[in-house]
């Protein structure tokens, strides 16, 4: 099942040691059914105001061969000073339904509309799950 929501993860020593890039894949990985992801487009993190925040959208393919693929908008925040410090809060919530070749030019066209210079980091669902696990195992 898909988790919606902010719902904050339980505070671990080994979550606050890891990157939250790391973190926020490991996120994904949980919240879908990773054999389904196609793909995952990771958007650069902004900081701001003692928070990071970052943003993703992922592609998840249908039950069967025909169908649209679900397309999730995946979010993270992380407070990085105050009392709250290593508050982590993460969602995932479903936008829509779309082909692939339309998730790739909305996420170019979020990007042009963002001025995001730097551009999106694009895995696959194999790339995210091998990440994960790594991450997991490691």
């Amino acid at each position: 099942m898909i988790a919606e929501g902010g719902a904050a993860a339980p505070k671990r020593a080994a979550d606050r040691e890891i990157d939250p890039r790391t973190r926020f894949l490991r996120e994904i990985a949980a919240r879908v059914p990773i054999e389904r992801v196609s793909e995952v487009h990771l958007f650069s993190p902004m900081r701001q105001g003692g928070m990071e925040t970052g943003v993703a959208v992922v592609a998840v393919a249908p039950d069967s061969e025909e169908g649209r693929h679900t397309v999730y908008t995946a979010t993270y925040r992380l407070t990085l000073k105050g009392p709250e410090r290593g508050k982590w809060e993460a969602a995932m919530v479903p936008e829509g339904e779309a082909p692939l070749l339309t998730v790739d030019e909305v996420v170019r066209g979020v990007q042009r509309r963002a001025g995001d210079d730097a551009g999106t980091e694009r895995l696959s669902g194999a790339e995210l799950a091998a990440r994960s696990a790594t991450q997991l195992n490691g």
